[in-house]
């Protein structure tokens, strides 16, 4: 597994040499551009829009327009200059309880693993984090953005999630209208999420769809008709306490273990 990133973790007179790995990979079927008439590729080029030459990778640069038509070069060597070691390195903030943080806050996770050295003071960290019930908050440079992150500690090591700062969450609504809820009602509903509490166990859930998705494309290799799929159709809720009860007994039906997949 390649190493995404290889930082620093500082905090106070520490520092913890680490490897960041992605932690997640993309599974999804991807389909390519065809051409219509002739189920030829369709190609984009990255052309000059002065000469109308194509340009190859290695002949594109960076540059900024300060003005309308006139662009400072700006390079990845001088990028890398104006980062300070401190830049370079994560710089812990301070430390924060875990549910204190919107999950709407977290954008990319990596895990995280000690470098060579680092073994003993990235243990502490961990150690202490998981006795405390507490996470991380720090910041790097990556590219040209100063990166917002949470160190997040586990059983088996440490996640990395970058983070978006606040001005780039949209702003939504703050509220909505919310009807009087029955107090009858609301038993029923903890009764019925009761009846499905199960631990989370990533490995009973997959892409159900994506295994259509690739069937559809073996039948049509094999020049199979494609059958338009038959199921279930949802009942119109017409009653919320009929609903629930409904809910409650299938659910006592199911086995434990299943619960929580068709939940």
């Amino acid at each position: 597994m390649a190493v995404a990133h290889r930082t620093v973790i500082s905090f106070g007179l520490v520092a913890i040499p680490i490897s960041m790995y992605t932690a997640v990979r993309d599974n999804d079927i991807h389909f390519n551009q065809l051409h219509k008439e002739d189920h030829e590729r369709i190609r984009y080029k990255k052309t000059c829009a002065h000469c109308g030459k194509e340009i190859k990778s290695e002949d594109i640069v960076k540059g900024f327009e300060y003005d309308k038509g006139k662009y400072v070069i700006i390079t990845e060597e001088e990028i890398e200059k104006i980062k300070t070691e401190k830049e370079k390195s994560i710089q812990i903030l301070h430390f924060a309880q875990l549910n204190q943080i919107s999950p709407v806050y977290y954008d990319r996770t990596y895990q995280v693993f000690p470098e060579p050295g680092g073994e003993k003071a990235f243990e502490l960290l961990r150690s202490a984090l998981i006795n405390e019930q507490k996470i991380a908050i720090g910041k790097t440079v990556i590219g040209t953005s100063d990166t917002l992150m949470a160190i997040i500690p586990r059983e088996d090591g440490m996640l990395i999630s970058t983070m978006f700062y606040e001005d780039e969450i949209k702003e939504l609504p703050k509220s909505y209208n919310k009807p009087q809820v029955a107090q009858q009602e609301l038993s029923m509903a903890k009764t019925l999420i009761n009846t499905m509490d199960t631990p989370f166990n990533p490995s009973e859930y997959s892409d159900e769809y994506q295994q259509k998705l690739k069937k559809l494309i073996e039948d049509k290799i094999a020049g199979k008709d494609i059958v338009t799929a038959q199921g279930e159709k949802p009942d119109n809720v017409i009653n919320l306490m009929d609903a629930l009860k409904a809910s409650i007994e299938q659910n006592k039906k199911k086995p434990a273990r299943g619960r929580a997949k068709q939940a």
